[in-house]
């Protein structure tokens, strides 16, 4: 099967299961507003707390569950208009839950001599990070009303921008050669080993957003200003600050990242230099050749093909992360190929309440399409590993949650280099190279972009054209002379649906921080064998419930530490140098 099986959420939206959890959702509902009284006491504050663990684990259950099946129909469809109706039923009755959230937000900060209390209960204790965690974050807490009409709000604000960002570019109609395909089916065309294709491709990826670009602009206006707004107002000096806080890691720890990410900017730019000279460019890297092939192969994969590949790899790390891989595919967790109305990239969402995944890609057959797929699985591994926690420690932060997913593509990409020669093992290891420096450079340029935009829109509303401009000067930052500053790729910002969340701004980051992570535990993995597959099992089932550094700990590596990621890049860097040499 290309396609994947919902049935163990819900069959239909006819289907009487479906229908009962709505009806079980809007008893939540009023069972939490029932509740919300009792909380203004803090009599019986132990009691009390158990009775909101298990309380909020059934409502987060019960909410996942059905919001998961709405958003996975929409990824495949979303001009479906039963789903576009229903999860914004959905999103009116989990605004309803603001007034018990906002509640416990106070209430547990009131406990007298909390730790102690946790103590009392094995219950608590199991959920102490998940309690502490509620105290620290009531300083940015606003007051109840508040909290209420900023839930409400953000449906018709951030949410609504966002849909229709998602709507807008899955729907885009590329002219493309006397025929019209959809926009995930142009970009996989920078893959091309035909040079004409990929010029033509790039050429009309860009003429095609030129159609949304007011609306798109309008939506990325009214997401990044109500984020200003509310940041301010929950006491962050910038949206940055606040995210760093919600990924439960410190500003330390990002500067270092990213101090060391500066300082290596200049092998990337020798390796894109190379790959220009090789493709015959002499004023540096056109963008559309940033993803031209290099070396041969001439291998293409059926999905089952993929699969195969992929578990054959995956077994050099382990059994259980191979068996999932098999169990993905063979129970249909997966949805690969693209088509119309289907949303473009890749991703998974790990369900807690049915303990399995699902997983889309825009599968076209091509090596970097399987290093893909490889990614997503690692996201379903860490959701494996992660099930057996209760659901309210299951939470992970955006830069951990791209560690598993890193770690297995380098596992895939480093197996396939060992068993390659020649012509392929150019092939693959230039594959690794576009990878690595997506993730390191390009997310610098979209750091920079993101971190300009919400400073530019705190005084106007932004066009287009200066979207555009603020895009071209943060590509020109990242990549310096080693790309073609006549051929860039002004409408990144229409491209990329991280930017329109807001909930989570600079969805960025994360990627260079899981990379950079993943490659430390990997060499980690290289020196000690499988037998620390199981601390690395260990730090993943725990990433709901412990800060960043925390995390790190676990295998005695230190992120605040510049000279931590200066081990990681160096080896990106071993691999340039061996890309460098290979290709005089």
């Amino acid at each position: 099967m290309e396609t994947w099986n919902l049935d163990a959420l819900f069959t239909s939206y006819e289907d009487a299961s479906f229908k009962a959890s709505i009806d079980t959702l809007n008893a939540l509902v009023d069972e939490a507003n029932a509740k919300v009284q009792v909380l203004d006491s803090t009599e019986d504050a132990p009691s009390k707390l158990e009775n909101i663990i298990e309380f909020s684990a059934r409502l987060r259950s019960q909410f996942l569950k059905t919001i998961a099946y709405v958003n996975l129909r929409l990824a495949t469809d979303a001009r479906d208009e039963t789903s576009n109706a229903t999860m914004n039923q959905l999103q009116q009755l989990l605004s309803k839950t603001t007034d018990f959230n906002t509640k416990v937000s106070k209430f547990v900060p009131r406990v007298e001599n909390l730790e102690s209390v946790i103590e009392s209960s094995e219950l608590l204790k199991e959920h102490r990070f998940y309690l502490m965690r509620i105290k620290d974050n009531a300083k940015h807490v606003l007051s109840d009303k508040e909290e209420v009409l900023i839930a409400k709000l953000t449906q018709t604000g951030s949410s609504a921008w966002s849909r229709l960002q998602g709507l807008l570019t899955s729907i885009l109609e590329v002219d493309y050669d006397g025929d019209t395909v959809t926009l995930p089916a142009i970009r996989n065309k920078a893959h091309s080993k035909d040079a004409s294709v990929r010029k033509k491709a790039y050429e009309a990826e860009i003429a095609a957003y030129k159609k949304i670009e007011q609306s798109v602009a309008a939506a990325l206006n009214g997401v990044k200003g109500e984020v200003n707004e509310l940041a301010s107002m929950r006491g962050f000096e910038s949206p940055l600050d606040q995210a760093v806080y919600n990924s439960r890691m410190e500003r330390e720890t990002l500067d270092a990242m990213i101090t060391s990410m500066r300082k290596h900017l200049p092998m990337f730019r020798d390796y894109l230099t190379r790959k220009a000279e090789l493709l015959g460019h002499k004023k540096g890297l056109p963008w559309y050749d940033l993803f031209a092939p290099l070396g041969s192969s001439e291998r293409t994969f059926t999905t089952d093909e993929a699969i195969d590949y992929v578990e054959k790899n995956f077994k050099t790390f382990g059994d259980d992360l191979a068996n999932l891989a098999r169990r993905a595919h063979d129970d249909a967790w997966i949805d690969y190929t693209p088509r119309a109305g289907k949303r473009g990239g890749a991703f998974c969402m790990n369900i807690h309440p049915i303990k399995q995944s699902r997983i889309l890609t825009n599968f076209d057959g091509s090596f970097s399409n399987v290093i893909t797929l490889a990614h997503e699985l690692g996201h379903a591994y860490h959701g494996d590993k992660i099930f057996n926690e209760s659901i309210l420690n299951a939470s992970y932060t955006m830069p951990v949650a791209e560690t598993a997913s890193t770690l297995c593509e380098t596992i895939v990409k480093k197996a396939a280099l060992a068993d390659s020669e020649g012509d392929e093992q150019l092939f693959i290891l230039e594959q690794s190279l576009m990878g690595s420096t997506q993730v390191i450079v390009d997310i610098m340029s979209r750091f920079i972009f993101e971190e300009n935009v919400f400073k530019a829109r705190k005084s106007t509303p932004l066009s287009p054209e200066r979207y555009n401009a603020m895009m071209l000067e943060a590509q020109k930052e990242a990549y310096g002379d080693a790309l073609d500053h006549d051929v860039l790729h002004p409408y990144m910002w229409i491209n990329k649906g991280h930017y329109y969340s807001g909930s989570l701004s600079f969805y960025n980051f994360p990627y260079a921080f899981g990379l950079l992570f993943a490659k430390g535990i990997y060499a980690e993995f290289q020196k000690r064998g499988k037998s620390f597959a199981k601390d690395i099992d260990t730090l993943l089932a725990k990433t709901g419930q412990m800060t960043v550094e925390d995390v790190a700990a676990l295998v005695d590596i230190d992120v605040t530490e510049a000279s931590f990621w200066d081990r990681s890049l160096a080896v990106i860097k071993e691999e340039i140098e061996r890309f460098l040499s290979i290709t005089k």
